[in-house]
């Protein structure tokens, strides 16, 4: 596995991995209801653009085997963790450790005290193994449809 710094030629594969991996892992802990508000198959260009923007601007890795993408993971300036993913396919590998690892010494080398995310019930298991501790659970709200996600944060050891 290799991991590198995000390449807007990344994106399509990106956005699909996001889409396929939604539809299939969080399966077990989301309704198909909310599934289909999270990852609408209708806004799949529109999210090809604005991810291009926003994985461009923040600090952005994918993970590799063999040329295909199998995980991407960001994280902004201010440290919030926006989004990690790994390919259906690749799951429990440590694609998602290595993802965060780097960002957590990115965020080390910018001198940030903290990371914080919105995690989804099924990846809130990993996050919990990694050092994140449960801020509180909170519901949002999509097309009129409600999921439940975790707002967590870890602190940085210097």
């Amino acid at each position: 596995m290799i991991i590198m710094k995000f390449k807007e030629t990344d994106i399509e594969e990106i956005v699909s991995l996001f889409y396929e991996t939604v539809h299939s892992v969080n399966l077990k802990d989301y309704s198909q209801e909310q599934l289909d508000v999270w990852a609408t198959k209708e806004e799949k260009e529109s999210k090809i653009n604005s991810w291009k923007i926003s994985l461009g601007q923040n600090i952005s890795f994918v993970a590799k085997i063999n040329h295909k993408v199998v995980g991407f993971s960001d994280l902004t300036y201010d440290g919030y963790l926006d989004r990690l993913f790994v390919h259906k396919d690749f799951q429990g590998q440590g694609i998602a450790s290595a993802l965060v690892d780097m960002l957590e010494s990115e965020a080390k080398k910018l001198n940030l005290l903290e990371i914080y995310t919105d995690s989804s019930i099924t990846a809130k298991p990993f996050f919990k193994h990694k050092g994140y501790n449960i801020v509180r659970s909170q519901t949002v709200e999509r097309k009129g449809v409600k999921l439940t996600n975790f707002k967590m944060r870890k602190k940085l050891k210097s």
